[in-house]
Parts: C-alpha cells; sequence; structure tokens
C-alpha cells in the first residue's frame, strides 16, 4: 500500500508545485512569511484537532488525517486565501450522538461490528462533503451576505469566549481509576441487582448471584472474582471497564458522561501557568523588535527549548495524546490501511437504513461547517481588506470532507481561531495552507516524537493571545453608539454562541435583525391624501409594502366615505411580497364592489408584473404612463464580468 501513498502525495506535491510558479509568477505570494505561518498553524492545529478526537470518541490519527485532507483540499481550491480548514470541534459535537448510537447499531447486526458508529461516520462525512458542493454549485454561499455587521461582532466574540473557555480545561488533568485508567464520570440509571448484607441479590427472586468482599465481588456459583468496586463503581473484572454504579440499595446500569477531570495542582499548575506567560509575552514582545519571524512560532520553539533543558514538570503534546486513550501520532500504518478503500467501507452496509441514520447529521454538520467557514472568511476579509469567494469556498469544503471521508478521516470546516493566528503570522496566500496540511501530514508520519516535547502551554499561550486579537474590543466602545436592537443582537449571539453552539447563534441573530428591520420599515408606511379639481381622491403611498406594512397600509384608506374616482400613487412605494399583492386586490375589490373607480398609478415595471400575474382584474386598474418608475431589483455583483462602474444604468 506505501506506493499508493506515495503515489497520492507526489500529486498533490505537482499540483502544489504548479500553484506556487503561478503565483510566483504574478509576485501574489510571501514564500517565506506565508511558510513560517502554516508551519505555526500547524502546531497550533494538533491539541484542538487531538480535542476534537477525544470529543467524538474516535482516534486522533482520524482527525489529524482529516485535517490534512481538508486543509490541503481547501488551501488548493477554496475561495479564500489564508483561511485555515482541519477537523473542528463544532463539527465534532454534532457526530458525537450518532457514533455512539452507531456503536449500539453495529452489535445488533446478524454479524457483530465494534466501533460501527465510526464507519457511518465516514458515511456522514461524505454525505455533508456532498451537501456542501451542492450548496456551492446552486450559489448559497452568498447568503452570507444577508448576516448583520452585529452578528457578525457577536459571532466574533462568543467564538473568542468558547476559545477561551476550551483552553481553561487545558489547566487539568484526567482523574486516574483503581486500574490507573482514566476515570469515568457514570450516572446512574436503572436497578438491576439488589444489595443486602453484602449479597447481591435478583430483583425477582431475591436469589444472592454475588457476594461483597472488601473491593471485591464474587460469583457465588464459581467462586471467582468478576467484578472490582471502587468508590460508587462497579468494574469488570476481565475488562476493567465501568459496568454499575453501587449505591446502598443496589446496582445501577449507568450512563457514561465522560472522563472525570482536576485541576493542576501545586508544581504542576505553577509551571503551566508561568509557560503560558512567557509564551505570551514574547508574542506581544517580539513584534516590536523584529518582523521578519512570525512571533508564535519563534514563542513556541523558545517555551519547548525552555521546558527540555529545565526538565520541567509539563504536559506535553505527547502526554495530552496519550492520556486522552488515543492512538498517537504514529499513524503510518494506520494511514496505509485507510488507503484500501474496499476493506474500509466493507463494514458499512449500503441501505436505506443507513442513508436514514446519517442524513440528518450530515444536513445539520454541513449547515453548521458552511456557516462557521462562511463567517470566518468574512473576518478575513475584513483583515485582509480584500473579498472571497463563498460559493467556491462552499465547493472546496465539500471536495475536502468528500475524500477525507473516503479515506478514513474525519469532517471539518474553516477554523476561526487557527485562521487568526495564520494572518496574524503573516499568512495570507494559499501557500500558508498547504504548508500547515504538508507540515501536520510530516507530524504524523515522521516527526512525531519532536512534536510530542513541545508544552501544552505553549498553544495554549498562542490561543490566548488570538482570544485578545480576536475578541471586537470595540463592541463596548459602540454599545451606546448602535442602534439598542442591534446592541441587543449582539449580546444575544454572544451568549448564544457560547451557551449553544454557532449555528444557532447565527439563525437566532439573523431571526431578530430580520424581524427588527421589518418592524422598523412596517412603520415607515404613509398615505398622503389630496383631492384634484373634479373631486377625485389621491392617496399618495410612501415607504415599501410588504406583509409587516399591511395592517398600517389598509387602515390609511376609508371605503365607505371615499369618492367614485379613487387614484392610488406608487411613486413613493415598492410591492414586495405576496402579502402586499393580496392586499392591494382585496382593497381594489372593496372599492369595486362599493361601486366606485379605482385607479392604481407610478407602478414600476417590476410590480406591475408581478400584479398582472397575480390577477386580471389589475389589467383594467393600472395606469401606464411614461412617467412610470424604471428601477428594479438591485443586481448581483457576481454576476457582472466587469466591474459596476464600468457599466452606465
Amino acid at each position: 500500500m506505501v506506493y499508493k501513498i506515495i503515489f497520492t502525495f507526489a500529486h498533490f506535491y505537482k499540483r502544489l508545485l504548479e500553484i506556487m510558479m503561478k503565483y510566483i509568477k504574478s509576485k501574489k505570494i510571501n514564500i517565506k512569511d506565508d511558510s513560517l505561518a502554516g508551519i505555526t498553524v500547524s502546531l497550533a492545529m494538533i491539541p484542538e484537532v487531538v480535542a476534537f478526537a477525544f470529543v467524538a470518541q474516535i482516534s486522533p490519527i482520524v482527525a489529524l488525517f482529516g485535517a490534512f485532507v481538508i486543509g490541503i483540499i481547501s488551501a488548493i481550491f477554496g475561495g479564500r486565501p489564508g483561511l485555515i480548514s482541519g477537523a473542528a470541534g463544532a463539527v465534532a459535537v454534532i457526530f458525537v450522538t450518532m457514533i455512539q448510537e452507531g456503536h449500539a447499531k453495529g452489535l445488533l447486526f446478524d454479524t457483530p461490528v465494534e466501533n460501527m458508529g465510526y464507519f457511518y461516520l465516514l458515511a456522514a462525512v461524505v454525505l455533508m462533503g456532498i451537501i456542501q458542493v451542492l450548496a456551492g454549485v446552486f450559489k448559497l454561499g452568498k447568503l452570507v451576505r444577508l448576516i448583520p455587521h452585529p452578528v457578525m461582532m457577536g459571532f466574533v466574540n462568543g467564538l473568542a469566549i468558547v476559545i477561551f473557555i476550551a483552553q481553561l480545561g487545558m489547566f487539568k488533568e484526567n482523574k486516574k481509576d483503581i486500574f490507573g485508567q482514566n476515570m469515568r464520570n457514570t450516572e446512574s440509571k436503572e436497578l438491576v441487582y439488589k444489595v443486602a448484607d453484602n449479597e447481591v441479590q435478583d430483583l425477582v427472586s431475591n436469589a444472592a448471584l454475588f457476594s461483597i468482599k472488601g473491593n471485591s465481588i464474587i460469583n457465588n456459583q464459581t467462586n471467582q472474582e468478576v467484578f472490582v468496586k471502587s468508590d460508587t463503581q462497579v468494574f469488570d473484572a476481565k475488562t476493567q471497564k465501568v459496568v454499575y454504579n453501587i449505591e446502598q440499595d443496589g446496582f445501577y446500569s449507568v450512563k457514561d458522561s465522560g472522563v472525570v477531570k482536576s485541576t493542576l495542582q501545586g508544581t504542576k499548575l505553577y509551571t503551566m501557568v508561568g509557560l503560558v506567560l512567557l509564551t505570551m509575552l514574547i508574542i506581544w514582545l517580539l513584534p516590536k523588535v523584529t518582523t521578519k519571524v512570525p512571533a508564535a512560532l519563534t514563542a513556541i520553539l523558545i517555551v519547548t527549548f525552555v521546558s527540555i533543558i529545565g526538565g520541567l514538570e509539563s504536559i506535553n503534546v505527547g502526554d495530552f495524546i496519550r492520556d486522552g486513550g488515543g492512538a498517537g501520532l504514529n499513524g503510518f500504518d494506520e494511514i496505509s490501511k485507510k488507503m484500501n478503500l474496499a476493506e474500509l467501507w466493507s463494514h458499512l452496509p449500503f441501505n436505506l437504513d443507513t442513508l436514514k441514520f446519517i442524513v440528518p447529521y450530515a444536513f445539520l454538520a454541513a449547515s453548521v461547517g458552511l456557516i462557521e467557514t462562511l463567517m470566518t472568511m468574512n473576518l478575513v476579509d475584513e483583515l485582509t481588506d480584500s473579498r472571497g469567494d463563498g460559493n467556491k469556498e462552499c465547493i472546496a469544503q465539500g471536495a475536502g470532507n468528500m475524500l477525507s471521508g473516503m479515506f478514513g478521516g474525519t469532517g471539518g470546516c474553516g477554523m476561526i481561531g487557527q485562521t487568526v493566528i495564520n494572518i496574524n503570522a503573516g499568512g495570507r496566500g494559499r501557500l500558508s495552507g498547504v504548508m500547515m496540511a504538508v507540515t501536520l501530514l510530516i507530524f504524523i508520519l515522521f516527526a512525531d516524537k519532536y512534536i510530542e516535547q513541545v508544552p501544552i502551554a505553549a498553544l495554549v499561550g498562542v490561543m490566548f493571545m488570538m482570544v485578545i486579537d480576536t475578541f471586537a474590543w470595540s463592541s463596548f466602545r459602540i454599545m451606546n453608539k448602535i442602534p439598542k436592537s442591534d446592541a441587543i443582537v449582539l449580546i444575544i449571539v454572544s451568549a448564544v454562541t457560547v451557551i449553544f453552539d454557532l449555528a444557532i447563534a447565527v439563525f437566532v441573530g439573523v431571526i431578530i435583525s430580520a424581524l427588527v428591520f421589518a418592524w422598523e420599515n412596517a412603520k415607515k408606511i404613509r398615505a398622503r391624501k389630496r383631492f384634484k379639481e373634479d373631486g377625485t381622491k389621491i392617496y399618495e403611498i410612501w415607504g415599501p409594502l410588504f406583509f409587516g406594512s399591511i395592517t398600517a397600509f389598509n387602515e390609511k384608506f376609508d371605503i365607505k366615505n371615499d369618492p367614485k374616482n379613487i387614484e392610488i400613487d406608487f411613486v413613493e412605494s415598492r410591492i414586495s411580497d405576496h402579502s402586499a399583492i393580496e392586499a392591494i386586490f382585496i382593497l381594489v375589490e372593496k372599492y369595486q364592489k362599493a361601486g366606485k373607480k379605482v385607479t392604481l398609478k407610478h407602478l414600476s415595471e417590476d410590480c406591475k408584473v408581478l400584479l398582472y400575474k397575480a390577477s386580471p382584474i389589475f389589467s383594467d386598474v393600472i395606469e401606464e404612463a411614461v412617467d412610470d418608475p424604471r428601477y428594479h431589483l438591485a443586481a448581483n455583483p457576481e454576476d457582472f464580468p466587469k466591474p459596476l462602474s464600468e457599466y452606465s444604468f
């Protein structure tokens, strides 16, 4: 299988060289800055990707390999140079339940399959990629323009807080159980056995099945130890896994709620805090001395050197991975196996039940991934004063997820933390993303022993500085200067991002902003009334006519007391939706039933088209005139092959 890996990587490097030569010739690439920025980001990527694996309950090699595939595909083909993509926690959380349920489904097969949730994950990631590609093909990436600026600021602030809170978890360590494994936090569910006089009894017959002798639980028939008791948990003596919770009245089935953690104490804590502060100090001071080298990478190297030479008792990357129960970074054999697609996909049942099972998770993951990616793209646009292509980015993200899932990797999306680190380190071109992915692969295959020595504290320090740079501190200054509705949206989006997740926060923010906009515009409808010399009453309508302003619009008319001839002038208004059409239709009908003639004047061409399609009644009441407005809906700038300034309108 090695030749397959070599052939695949050779293809990537060939494409990479082509892109490098293209940008070097056009002088759009800074090799030094992009390369060093990519290396910096790859180091900062490792703990987050590994944490992703722990959240999703998969091997770290799966997440790291997925980060490489998604990262390099999006870097080469994406619509936003400088944007970093990889295995992100926002996507991992979505797949946790699916993986757990998938494991359970696999054990119910005629031929039971262990870890079946992993194979369902691969299928869901591929489907997630397909959905994202379709979103790009149908140009849904432009919908990001509907996200208001307060929502964007709330997203940035909320995500900065989430990243900060996530780093606080690095100041904790896993507690160990009596077998030296990571202690699991288990919650009691249903009573399985009764306990009385150190005897474990059957619920129905009250027969004594086991005897409790100290920490050992002995089978009364075989007189052998089958369980081991520790505090409130009962372990299987062979598998050393928690199988029950023990309480005064009996044994209970359990729900696993994750690893039990405790805050670092003593020397470990002081060392961790000291190295974090040293990292932050270097990142803050170095740019004041020189900008020729990225401050984050320099800080990581210096802190690693200090930790190794000083023999400090510090948690490093290797400890972090091993303590999480993962497979570690030595994954060449695992990647070789994943190149055998027939073997990899042979465990998955290709049927309608599988599709029904993965579709909801794939759709949600695709939505969250695209939202986070497009929001991050918007942030990069602001930081670099340039503009990316959202639709192209959707297709690249989808293609990356499809390939990652096909070859055994997990899903991902744009990563705001790593992207900000990349931009701050000088990474502006595609090479920075490519270098990140290639460096990450080198770490996985060849340099794992060196990367394992990097203190987690150094990476936490980098992330803390990134949080400081990312948070929109100006939001405090402008809070009293912007409309109250925008301030409320900003606060709500920040809070929902922290409490729930990014996708919900963005949807909530957009919905609130849209409702506020509709309410404010609904209040702008006006009707100026005057009479002609012949007695005709004229209603001059001002403001947009849409679902929100219909009630106020109807209140302007006095059908009973109006004269025989009525003119409704729309020169300062426009018909925006079906509710407006229906309101005008009903109004015209009421006037006609009252035996009065109504005329609609100064409608724009697109408004007339809407009304003519709606009902033939409008053919007799709309007055065509040479002075009718000629405005239309605003054009999409992306539909123009040349700048708008070159067109004459």
